[in-house]
């Protein structure tokens, strides 16, 4: 079955399944049109396929990535440190609060994206 009359069997539907909508997109992006069109032409709601084109990007956006780690002993130290492979560090104090941490590790990973 071509590309084409998988959309055109898929946009009649009234529910979408996961790759239902990546068919669709999929067919939306490399039609080059903008989504407007291309749902006139396929009869099916912009909305629907835009909706889908970003749920379907949220979940490929940010793999999960695993960093080296080594623990050093910290003798009476009154903070536990974090050095990252490229040389930035996180110094934390005794009794901190995880989620500042998990803010803090969210921001430096969102500046290799930037």
């Amino acid at each position: 079955m071509s590309s084409t009359m998988s959309v055109a069997a898929i946009a009649k539907r009234v529910y979408w399944r996961e790759d239902d909508a990546q068919v669709v997109v999929e067919a939306w992006r490399r039609s080059g049109e903008p989504v407007s069109r291309f749902a006139a032409r396929h009869e099916v709601d912009a909305r629907r396929i835009a909706r889908w084109a970003r749920r379907l990007r949220a979940k490929q956006a940010a793999p999960v990535r695993f960093h080296a780690v080594r623990l050093a002993a910290t003798g009476a130290s009154e903070a536990i440190e974090v050095q990252l492979g490229d040389g930035w560090r996180v110094r934390v104090p005794r009794g901190f609060e995880l989620e500042d941490l998990r803010r803090v590790l969210a921001v430096l990973g969102e500046r290799e994206t930037c």
